[in-house]
């Protein structure tokens, strides 16, 4: 299973950006989805996830800024920022949580993708 991740750049603050992350390949299903991202030196965090039933969560540093949503058939999870910062620059990973014919599951990871927040 890959997933591909799409709709970074560069942006001014304040301006938005999509990101959106589609999941191909052999899927036997797909639990939560969600956002991570890392700036150098830095661990990568949680921005935001939501499951399969579409309840959300957020990082308190993106709340009432940032929306995630998915399309369960298309397999595919967006991220809309809006009001971004300087400090929202870093590169963002997409992740799924892939459910298995046995019953488990498995973290799969996308590329990164580059956001930067500059005037």
């Amino acid at each position: 299973v890959q997933l591909q991740a799409s709709g970074g750049g560069l942006v001014q603050p304040g301006g938005s950006l999509r990101l959106s992350c589609a999941a191909s390949g052999s899927i036997f299903s797909i639990g939560a989805m969600g956002w991570y991202r890392r700036t150098p030196g830095s661990r990568r965090e949680l921005v935001a996830e939501i499951t399969s039933g579409g309840s959300t969560d957020y990082a308190d540093s993106v709340k009432g800024r940032f929306t995630i949503s998915r399309d369960n058939a298309k397999n595919t999870v967006y991220l809309q920022m809006n009001s971004l910062k300087p400090e929202d620059t870093a590169v963002y990973y997409c992740h799924a949580l892939l459910g298995k014919y046995d019953n488990t599951w498995y973290d799969n990871w996308g590329q990164g993708t580059l956001v930067t927040v500059s005037s």
